[in-house]
């Protein structure tokens, strides 16, 4: 019994080597794309890197939620109550964020305070000054 017990802790031994090295890979693989990042001009260019980086940095935090949490081993259903959970909170994120975001604009948008105040010429409130000042001018007389 003994020796399968080694066998075993020696395969644990190499699985946690092999998700170190994975981890490290990512990371650096992360690293390296945000610093080619820095210096470019190309917005496009920019957004991909960064959706890329965010698809290495999750698949990165599920890696690590099923090693070292043990959900790797775990039954679906299992998987599935803290997954789901997760997803629809990052879907929440993005709705709300989108959801600002057009309220927003839809407020700079309609604002009747915004519009009336750009139809309101200059010359109106020259010539309201210009009435006041010779109605003040014939009262003085």
């Amino acid at each position: 019994m003994e020796h399968t017990a080694v066998a075993h802790h020696h395969d644990g031994k190499k699985e946690v080597i092999r998700v170190t090295i994975i981890l490290t890979v990512l990371t650096i693989i992360e690293l390296a794309l945000g610093f080619a990042m820095m210096g470019m001009e190309n917005q496009h260019l920019r957004l991909t890197i960064k959706g890329i980086i965010i698809i290495l940095m999750l698949s990165k935090a599920f890696y690590i939620v099923g090693y070292f949490m043990h959900l790797k081993h775990e039954v679906k259903n299992l998987i599935m109550t803290i997954v789901v959970p997760l997803l629809i909170f990052i879907w929440f994120i993005f709705a709300f964020l989108y959801d600002g975001n057009s309220f927003n604009h839809l407020k700079n948008t309609y604002d009747p305070y915004k519009k009336e105040l750009s139809t309101k010429k200059v010359e109106k409130k020259t010539e309201i000054k210009e009435t006041k000042t010779e109605e003040i001018k014939k009262a003085v007389d």
